[in-house]
């Protein structure tokens, strides 16, 4: 028998052994580093070790078992219709709009089974932040991996159509990963020898404002609840300051009197609109986030977020 290794194309049939048990493969794929058998439920189901291969030798999950805990070993249910070798679960366009858990049981167990939630899954195995494990159970886990690979899928679709066809208005979101800032990207202002330019990421089931640069250590920054998240797969604002500009604002941000329509920048969970604000802070301008909830400019800075109100 194999052992499972990374970089390897397991297809239809494979059985591999990892550290100790036998896993037989769900969907085939090209293994990474950080896609391990016993992380991968929607890849791997977990053998019974002293079968031989059939599917019968699935161990069965209790059924307060979860997929994506923190728990060593995932299991695949029997009897729950999953799909054929080979076939992966890819969500609707209706379904990318809707909550988690406005998703019937059914749809969600073929979407967890099938590979649906693999992009967000393989996103948080490679490091990225969506939100505080361990203060989530296990349904709000799946329903933020749900929530952090819709916003990348149209992260992805918005950056090729605007390099497809050039952009269709003065500001358009388009998907960044790391330090390298692309052309066209809207800079706010330096602070020591960096530039900064407008951001915004996933986090906490909302899409958080913040700055990027070459400067920090993955490439953005985002604020939220009085902390500084480093995230290194984010969105950056590109377009024209001809066509955009900077209104003079203070506490909160009342939109029906600014005389025009300020850029959205993200949102808050319960879905309040987040827009863009640059703020001064200790000699330099930082882009940061203004709502009509928040009182004055919020802007991450040195680990956590300072409140500007004028």
């Amino acid at each position: 028998m194999q052992y499972w290794e990374p970089g390897t194309a397991y297809s239809g049939g494979s059985v591999v052994q990892y550290e100790g048990h036998k896993y037989k493969i769900i969907q085939p794929h090209t293994s990474q580093s950080d896609w391990a058998p016993d992380r991968t439920p929607a890849l791997w189901g977990r053998m019974d070790d002293h079968d031989g291969g059939g599917d019968s030798g699935y161990h069965q999950a209790p059924q307060h078992q979860e997929h994506y805990s923190d728990d060593k070993h995932h299991n695949v249910p029997q009897g729950l219709g999953t799909p054929a070798q080979g076939q992966t679960v890819e969500p609707h366009h209706e379904e990318r709009k809707k909550n988690w858990f406005d998703l019937d049981d059914k749809r969600k167990k073929e979407l967890e089974i099938g590979g649906g939630l693999l992009a967000g899954a393989a996103l948080l195995a490679g490091g990225y932040a969506a939100f505080k494990g361990h203060e989530k159970n296990e349904e709000e886990k799946k329903s933020q991996t749900w929530a952090l690979q819709n916003w990348v899928h149209d992260a992805e679709k918005r950056t090729a159509e605007y390099r497809q066809y050039g952009p269709r208005s003065p500001a358009t979101w388009i998907l960044n990963q790391g330090k390298n800032i692309p052309q066209g990207a809207i800079a706010v202002g330096k602070e020591h020898s960096w530039t900064l330019y407008i951001c915004r990421a996933f986090y906490e089931n909302g899409i958080q404002v913040g700055k990027a640069s070459d400067a920090f250590k993955k490439g953005g920054v985002i604020g939220y609840k009085h902390e500084e998240i480093h995230v290194d797969t984010y969105e950056i604002l590109v377009g024209d300051m001809n066509g955009l500009r900077w209104v003079d604002a203070s506490g909160r941000l009342h939109v029906g009197s600014l005389g025009y329509r300020p850029v959205e920048g993200g949102r808050e969970a319960d879905g309040t609109p987040l827009y863009i604000a640059e703020a001064h802070h200790k000699g330099a301008v930082h882009p940061g986030k203004a709502s009509e909830k928040l009182d004055g400019a919020y802007i991450p800075y040195d680990g956590g977020e300072e409140n500007v109100k004028v």
